[in-house]
Parts: C-alpha cells; sequence; structure tokens
C-alpha cells in the first residue's frame, strides 16, 4: 500500500467518522465546559444560601453529625444513607448524601460546629437544576444506560477521529504551515487553517477526556484490558462477609482502623454499604497528592471491621493502577492546577469550531466545480 492509498483511507475514515458523531461530540464538548468549573460555582451558590460559617470550637465528629441527621430523616424510610463529606477548610459545612428508591441524590449542608441542617436540595435552587441536567447530559445525553453507552462509544470514534486528524495534518511536512492561518486568503483556505490548527492544539486533550470517558463508560470492559495489556493484576472486589441479624461496626472503630492504614493522611469521605455484602468505603488525601479530594482509599468489612483493601494513590501498585489513578486528573484537566482547567473550557469547545469547519470544508468539496478564476471567486 502506497502513503497516497493510506492517506486517502483515512482521510475518508476522518471525514465520515467527524460527520457521523459530530453533533453528540459538540454536546458532550459543550457540556463538559459548563462543568469544569461546576464545582466552585456550585460552592459559592451554597454558600450565598447558607451564608458564612463562624469557626467556634472543634468540628463535630461525624457520628454525631449523622444521628442528628438520621432523626432529621426518621419519617422517611425510602430515603438511606449514601455518603459524607468532610469539610476541608474551617467555614465549610458536612455535606451528607441521601438517596432514593429513584436514585435521587438529596445533599444536606450541615453546620460543623452546631449541627443544624443549613440547607438541603429536596427543593433544590436553578443553579443546582441546571447543573443537574448538564451533568446528565454530558455523560448520558439524558438517556439512562443506553445514553451511557452511547457517549461511551462517541468517546471510543473520538479518539480514532483524533488520531486520524494529527496522521492528517500537514505540520509534519512543514511546521510552519501547521500553525500558520492565512488570514488574507480565500475564505476556504482561512477554513481550512482553522480547522487544522484547532485540532491539532485541541486533538491531544481531546483524545484524554474522550478516552478516560469512554473507559468510564465501558469500566467492565476497559479496566480488565488495561489490566491486562499492562500485565497488572486484578484486584479483588472488597466484599464484606454478611452475617444475618449483626449490625455493622460503629463508625469510630471504623475510622480508627482506617486511619491507621494512612496515618498522615486526611480524611475526605467517607460512602456507606449500599448493599449487605458491600464494604464500607472511606477516602483520604495524602499530602502529596494534588486532587483536592484525594484518591486513596480504605475499604473495610462493615461486621467485622477487617481491613480488605487500601489504594494508596501515591503506591500503586501495578502500571494499571497508575494509569487508571491518572483518568480523573487527564479527564477534568487538574493535572495542570488552573491553568489547564482553563484551557479545558476552551478544549470542550473545540468540537463545535471543529464540526462547523469540517463541515464547510466538506461542502466545498461536494459543491459542483467553478470555471471562475480563484480571485474572481474569492471576490463574489
Amino acid at each position: 500500500m502506497t502513503y497516497k492509498t493510506l492517506r486517502n483511507i483515512v482521510f475518508a475514515l476522518h471525514r465520515y467518522i467527524g460527520l457521523g458523531i459530530g453533533l453528540i461530540a459538540i454536546i458532550v464538548g459543550l457540556t463538559g465546559s459548563l462543568l469544569v468549573f461546576q464545582g466552585e460555582i456550585t460552592t459559592h451558590q451554597k454558600h450565598f444560601q447558607i451564608g458564612s460559617i463562624t469557626h467556634t470550637g472543634e468540628i463535630l465528629p461525624i457520628e454525631v453529625v449523622l444521628n442528628i441527621m438520621t432523626k432529621s430523616y426518621a419519617s422517611q424510610p425510602d430515603f438511606k444513607l449514601n455518603r459524607v463529606y468532610v469539610p476541608t477548610k474551617p467555614d465549610e459545612p458536612f455535606n451528607v448524601v441521601y438517596v432514593t428508591k429513584k436514585d435521587d441524590w438529596i445533599e444536606n449542608s450541615v453546620h460543623p460546629y452546631t449541627g443544624e441542617v443549613l440547607v438541603n436540595n429536596l427543593n433544590p435552587n436553578p443553579v443546582e437544576r441546571f447543573y443537574k441536567v448538564i451533568y446528565a447530559l454530558h455523560y448520558s445525553l439524558l438517556a439512562n444506560d443506553i445514553g451511557l453507552k452511547i457517549v461511551g462509544i462517541v468517546g471510543l470514534l473520538m479518539c480514532i477521529l483524533t488520531i486520524t486528524g494529527i496522521f492528517l495534518w500537514p505540520g509534519w511536512r512543514k511546521l510552519l504551515m501547521g500553525f500558520r492561518i492565512k488570514w488574507n486568503a480565500h475564505p476556504k483556505r482561512v477554513n481550512f487553517d482553522i480547522h487544522k490548527v484547532g485540532g491539532v492544539i485541541a486533538g491531544v486533550f481531546l483524545f484524554f477526556t474522550f478516552f478516560t470517558g469512554f473507559c468510564w463508560n465501558f469500566s467492565e470492559f476497559s479496566e480488565p484490558v488495561i489490566r491486562a495489556i499492562t500485565f497488572s493484576g486484578v484486584k479483588p472486589e472488597p466484599v464484606s462477609q454478611y452475617i444475618p441479624g449483626q449490625s455493622p461496626v460503629k463508625l469510630t472503630e471504623q475510622l480508627k482502623t482506617a486511619q491507621a492504614q494512612l496515618p498522615i493522611a486526611e480524611l475526605r469521605s467517607v460512602y456507606f454499604a449500599q448493599k449487605p455484602d458491600s464494604a464500607l468505603m472511606i477516602r483520604y488525601k495524602l499530602p502529596q497528592e494534588k486532587e483536592d479530594y484525594g484518591n486513596s482509599y480504605v475499604y473495610l468489612d462493615q461486621y467485622n471491621g477487617k481491613v480488605l483493601r487500601v489504594d494508596n494513590a501515591l503506591k500503586p501498585s501495578s502500571l494499571g493502577d497508575r494509569i487508571l489513578n491518572s483518568f480523573d486528573a487527564l479527564h477534568y484537566g487538574t493535572f495542570g492546577g488552573l491553568p489547564t482547567r482553563i484551557l479545558y473550557v476552551f478544549v470542550g469547545l473545540s468540537p463545535f469550531l471543529l464540526f462547523v469547519t469540517g463541515i464547510d470544508m466538506y461542502w466545498h468539496r461536494k459543491r459542483p466545480k467553478t470555471n471562475l478564476p480563484a480571485k474572481a471567486f474569492a471576490q463574489k
């Protein structure tokens, strides 16, 4: 096969994949841009609702907060405790999350010093409702499991689209040509230049975001493949030994056991078992971790308190673990701090730019040829 034949095949693949998935990629990209600073925006809105929290004394133990919430939801047996996020700053509240049988999330902000329930989202404010829709649109197109798989497939095709686009980039022949936009040229040439430059700049980051999204949406397939390719052993699923009639070990004791596994780590959140054989999962942040909420976990048997597994983000046991642990930073753009997060806002806009310029290029190729000279055509 000659290089020209290969290039023609790659070009056709690039063109028709782009035309086929462009609209969905635009939706995923635009919603992704809106979600980059979701945490800061919703936190600001929450602080606006609850007002300022004055640092007075010691933060209440988690058990006290959960006892208050249990009494608060005593008349609503369909609501089940799911997780609790502990404050990371003196003026932050506890965030206690309940779920309903319909998988609706009920978030409660609890005063860290008095235990007062400051606000919940049983009746979410407009900002929370907006982001709830945007998030569901981003990862599942508001179509539940079917949409989840569709977005995952689009993510894989976007990876192929990105690779083929980088292969076709003219900068491989002449670097200056690959990054140059001739603004005073014919609109057709300007459109092509914008497409090639925008594509190569955003391409690597688009690959990161869509590849990680595909892996998450098809985790039952992608994780075993990644572990097999990297010759990494599959981690056993932490499972509690269910004992009928026995109550779970008190959270105070569980937290002491977990903290002993990561003595210098800071507690970030607790994920409660949702099934009789599920494990209690406790999340920590080690001092050297960049993620605000950390990526270190301790899994405990909910009935006897036995340590089932410890995931230290700074000491991954295999190459597969290191790859999987990098997905959060690569998908959310947190690996470079604020600059890369800002960059990811524009990366999310790039599918729209590339689709529009790609459609224009396709239209020019398909339109009837004109006998007018290029100069006359440019003036029409």
